[in-house]
């Protein structure tokens, strides 16, 4: 029986020439790693609805416009994802890690230093203007 694919919505948020990254909790799929904010489309949800209500949670920030970046499906072998991706330049407050979870700017040049989940690589290189 194929793995049920796990529909989530990123967030890039961009300022300058910095991005906004925040670390997965140790206890959670791929946790200890740091990824862009996001989370799970709920069932009668967009991914537009989805990433809007998530990046609120999770940094605390109003999303005013966010424009559609790539789609990523990766199979992580316990877990199948689909992530829609989409860059957030326009946005209110400022965001932080509002569950507590460690989060900091960073120029985007350092991305490749740290530790994402495999299926942000891709988010990565494109950023970079490296695919």
């Amino acid at each position: 029986m194929p793995k049920k694919q796990v529909r989530v919505a990123v967030g890039v948020i961009l300022e300058g020439d910095r991005v906004f990254i925040s670390l997965r909790e140790t206890r959670l799929h791929q946790g200890g790693k740091w990824e862009f904010p996001g989370g799970k489309c709920e069932e009668n949800e967009t991914p537009a609805q989805a990433l809007v209500r998530e990046l609120h949670e999770e940094t605390g920030i109003k999303v005013n416009t966010a424009v559609p970046f790539m789609q990523i499906e990766h199979d992580y072998g316990d877990k199948a994802v689909c992530l829609e991706v989409f860059l957030v330049r326009d946005f209110s407050d400022q965001p932080h890690g509002r569950e507590g979870q460690q989060s900091q700017w960073v120029p985007l040049t350092s991305l490749p230093e740290y530790p994402f989940p495999q299926a942000n690589k891709a988010i990565i290189e494109k950023l970079l203007g490296k695919k």
